[in-house]
């Protein structure tokens, strides 16, 4: 160890490692290397975000992206069973196009969409609407409207196959107790789509009322106070200040509910009426499962499910350019 240095008579100055011009250079240069090296706040918050995100991307990624890429090249394979896989190009595309029941399935499906949307969207702003007013038992109004939608859809569907059915049904019941004729609303190819339209309706418009009347309490009541002082009417009230500040809401349950009835109502087509009657009620996804899982054409069920997916990300493009992605045509 070396001596201490002496400058003046008496005072002892530390010692000073050879290579450093301040006393204790070693410890102050590792601690200002620690500093260097040390990540910005920026920096510790995407890595915080990337962990938090990254059990749901994985769990998306095996269970949906790796699934569709493999129906993609499924679907250029004739598949018989489990048994052997033969490369057949764009032979599934081109049966597709030659094939009248999927066509008739994808007018189906166009008729349900077009029917359902409109609706599920007007009844579900209604009861958003209503659910939102300070009137006696709300809550209870509330919770009464949104449980379908926590009951599973196999047993809306025994359900309402029970309540539809011709002789023993309560709606034909009822009707008969008003001294109306009953009908078959499930054996009558004419009314069995709308008769499950309306089922899923009843099942769906709770999930859709809480999403409006999420976006309705963000609306500040003074808005509607100024125009009631200035003399608006609820109609005028509903055009001039929900309406416009409901828009992005309004996206959101039309863009939901539109994926919603293009790849969803499997499992009350499969309850309620099994694809009948005269296929009147076959939607595409139903006959992509038929395809599947009764015939065991997997390669052409993948083929069919890629042209739906195309189909549904079409419908998805323009909902997005007619809105303005949620803004409308507000003339911005």
């Amino acid at each position: 160890m070396s001596e201490p240095v002496v400058t003046e008579p008496g005072v002892a100055q530390p010692d000073v490692e050879p290579g450093t011009s301040k006393p204790g250079g070693g410890v102050g240069g590792a601690a200002a290397g620690a500093r260097r090296t040390r990540l910005s706040r920026r920096h510790r918050e995407w890595i915080a975000a990337g962990l938090f995100i990254a059990p749901d991307a994985l769990g998306l990624a095996l269970f949906v992206g790796l699934p569709m890429v493999l129906s993609v090249v499924l679907s250029f394979f004739q598949v018989s069973g489990f048994g052997s896989y033969e490369f057949v190009g764009l032979g599934n595309y081109a049966r597709m196009v030659d094939d009248p029941l999927f066509w008739d399935s994808m007018r189906t499906t166009a008729v349900y969409v077009i029917v359902l949307v409109p609706t599920l969207f007007v009844v579900s702003l209604g009861l958003g609407l209503l659910v939102r007013q300070r009137i006696p038992a709300v809550g209870f109004f509330r919770t009464l409207f949104f449980l379908p939608y926590v009951i599973s859809l196999v047993v809306v569907g025994v359900l309402w196959r029970f309540m539809l059915d011709d002789q023993v049904g309560v709606v034909n019941k009822s009707l008969r107790a008003m001294g109306f004729e009953g009908h078959s609303w499930l054996g009558d190819p004419s009314t069995a789509l709308y008769s499950v339209i309306a089922v899923f309706v009843w099942v769906m418009m709770g999930y859709y009322m809480i999403i409006f009347l999420a976006g309705l309490q963000e609306i500040p009541r003074e808005y509607y106070e100024a125009a009631r002082i200035d003399g608006a009417g609820p109609w005028t009230q509903f055009r001039t200040i929900t309406w416009p500040l409901l828009r992005p809401t309004s996206f959101f349950v039309l863009l939901m509910s539109t994926v919603a009835a293009i790849t969803g109502g499997f499992e009350l087509i499969f309850v309620i009426t099994e694809g009948g009657p005269a296929n009147s009620t076959s939607l595409a996804i139903f006959y992509i499962y038929q395809q599947a899982f009764i015939f065991g054409e997997y390669g052409y069920a993948s083929a069919m499910g890629t042209a739906l997916v195309l189909v549904m990300i079409a419908c998805s493009a323009v909902i997005f350019k007619v809105t303005r992605g949620g803004r409308f045509d507000d003339g911005s």
